[in-house]
């Protein structure tokens, strides 16, 4: 796994430590030991859970570094607890209100050594906390939703930035431009990144 995993970030042009590297070799890991018994994501092989992992990562070449993060609907820990690998020393929230999945990300948390990582098991809109400088989410729900359901842990300041599919364009357009945003297209996938109020 871990040379799969090296590889492809070379590929992908993703440098990151060697520290960063075995902490993803150790989170692939667990997932495929934890899936076995919870089912807990449809990436059940080496190849699909680097797909992920590289699909979490690719936007650390155009996002700047953010003094905390929100990650709504974290799953089996796509893109939010990636993110909280790399970005180990800001306070992650990651918000998944289903128990098999929040207890795999409470005990990747644990054994990888993430003190700043946070597990909030609810849905996001119960969520009480100051805002958050960036709010990530992948395949969860559409932008206008995402952006309603959050809208009590973000302010002006608040960066967002959704793992979207084709349908983000029509998405966008049921914002009546009110944002400031740009779409980045890497491997089948479009980053919408939104910076703002206008």
């Amino acid at each position: 796994m871990i040379e799969l995993l090296k590889n492809t970030l070379k590929r992908e042009n993703i440098n990151l430590s060697q520290e960063k590297i075995e902490q993803l070799n150790l989170f692939s890991n667990k997932l495929k030991w934890y899936n076995k018994t919870h089912n807990i994501t449809g990436a059940k092989d080496d190849s699909s859970i680097v797909s992920n992992i590289i699909d979490s990562l690719a936007p650390i070449k155009f996002i700047s570094k953010p003094n905390s993060l929100l990650d709504v609907g974290t799953g089996a820990g796509f893109p939010g607890l990636i993110l909280a690998i790399i970005y180990s020393d800001i306070e992650v929230t990651l918000a998944e209100p289903i128990n098999k999945r929040a207890s795999f990300l409470r005990l990747c948390a644990y054994e990888l050594g993430l003190s700043e990582v946070n597990i909030f098991k609810d849905r996001v809109e119960k969520l009480k906390h100051n805002p958050f400088a960036l709010i990530t989410s992948r395949a969860v729900t559409n932008t206008k939703l995402l952006l309603d359901l959050t809208k009590d842990v973000s302010n002006i300041d608040t960066n967002y930035l959704f793992f979207k599919g084709e349908r983000v364009f029509s998405e966008i357009e049921e914002l009546n431009n009110q944002y400031k945003y740009d779409i980045i297209k890497s491997n089948k996938r479009n980053y919408l990144w939104i910076k703002g109020l206008k």
